[in-house]
């Protein structure tokens, strides 16, 4: 069945709220080269020195404190927002890092992974959102690439929404440990959001152990989001820490 199909008859709407009759999207008039020309607030996009996705390079090796993941099963809806699928998860569930607690707010996908491994870029990547209680944001990349089913985006998959903009509430609980890595090792440097409005400030914790999903769990999202990763941006000397 051909999920894009169903969802041609209705237009993405622009995730950040813009007036502006081009909305910002991957491709075409709205494209990243653009994204800082389509509405003010979206300025930081094209003038930012600390922007995100990077290529995970030149790191410096250090014993960095393990990440302490608080999640347990939750009841969770998923929403097609028209850049990609976004899953919303009952409060509760988060993480701690250097001192501080971080809550989650939602999990998106993207295809292919934004960010890079010595150039090497996966099929696809789950992003993690988290805030703490100061609104600073802290993301975990899952990275995925093909091989066995995964049974967490096989739950998701299960309950994606018919149209564009539409919410599917599910009716059974998720767990998102089922979507860690056995080996929790990670990267981490200062960057931004990797979509309009690229607000910079973001803590990112990228695990180095990718996660396996199935030539058919990526081909669902593919009919979907056949692209929609942002273009890598300059390093611009920022310190990239890797566990030892």
């Amino acid at each position: 069945m051909d999920l894009r199909a169903r969802r041609a008859a209705k237009p993405a709407a622009a995730a950040s709220g813009a007036k502006s009759s081009t909305p910002w999207s991957y491709t075409g008039e709205g494209a990243p080269d653009k994204w800082g020309q389509l509405q003010p607030e979206f300025r930081q996009c094209a003038i930012g020195t600390r922007q995100s996705p990077i290529d995970l390079r030149d790191t410096i090796k250090v014993d960095q404190e393990r990440i302490q993941f608080d999640y347990k099963p939750s009841s969770f809806s998923v929403v097609d927002n028209g850049h990609t699928i976004q899953v919303n998860v009952a409060p509760g569930n988060g993480l701690t890092i250097m001192g501080r607690r971080y809550e989650l707010q939602q999990f998106h996908f993207h295809r292919p992974s934004e960010e890079r491994i010595n150039g090497r870029q996966y099929d696809m990547v789950a992003h993690l959102v988290h805030k703490d209680a100061g609104g600073r944001e802290a993301t975990v990349a899952v990275l995925l690439e093909r091989g066995q089913d995964q049974a967490l985006i096989q739950t998701v998959w299960n309950y994606l929404p018919l149209e564009r903009g539409d919410t599917y509430t599910a009716p059974v609980p998720i767990d998102l440990t089922q979507l860690l890595p056995k080996d929790q090792g990670y990267f981490s440097y200062m960057g931004s959001m990797t979509t309009p409005p690229c607000t910079e400030g973001v803590l990112w914790l990228v695990l180095r152990q990718p996660v396996q999903l199935s030539s058919q769990q990526i081909s669902v999202f593919s009919h979907l989001y056949p692209m929609n990763a942002r273009p890598l941006q300059a390093q611009s000397g920022r310190l990239i820490k890797e566990s030892n």
